[in-house]
């Protein structure tokens, strides 16, 4: 190997996009999403359900976790309304590992902060943040 070939490596293109916070955001949101709309499919097993409900409220906890702290950049009234969501995805939830539930209202309120988050008003909000730290969920 040379020394050319060692530099291009290293400095070459990137294999994955740099992504802002909102951008990690909406992925994050995006893939759990997705499993829920494979678990929202007739006849799905249970297995694939609750993997996909676990993943969703793992997610909405580190997001209640984050909101609800006292150096987070939001607008106080977009904190307590996504924690609120936070607090329904949480019993729904339930509800739904229960079989006393529907799938479909997680997807619409992931679906509304994933519209949120590519909105110039969300942008604004978001890019405030202090340390423009991203909800990170390992997948």
């Amino acid at each position: 190997m040379t020394a050319t070939y060692l530099a291009q490596s290293a400095y070459g293109a990137a294999s994955a996009p740099a992504r802002t916070t909102r951008g990690t955001e909406y992925a994050v949101f995006e893939k759990i999403t997705a499993r829920l709309k494979r678990a929202a499919e007739t006849n799905a097993p249970m297995s694939l359900i609750a993997e996909a409900i676990y993943d969703n409220r793992r997610l909405w906890t580190m997001l209640a976790t984050d909101i609800a702290s006292p150096h987070n950049g939001l607008p106080q009234d977009l904190r307590a309304r996504l924690f609120y969501l936070a607090e329904f995805t949480d019993l729904h939830s339930r509800k739904i590992l229960k079989g006393e539930g529907a799938v479909a209202p997680l997807i619409e309120i992931n679906r509304a902060v994933m519209a949120g988050l590519t909105t110039n008003a969300a942008s604004s909000a978001a890019s405030s943040r202090p340390n423009d730290q991203a909800v990170e969920v390992a997948l």
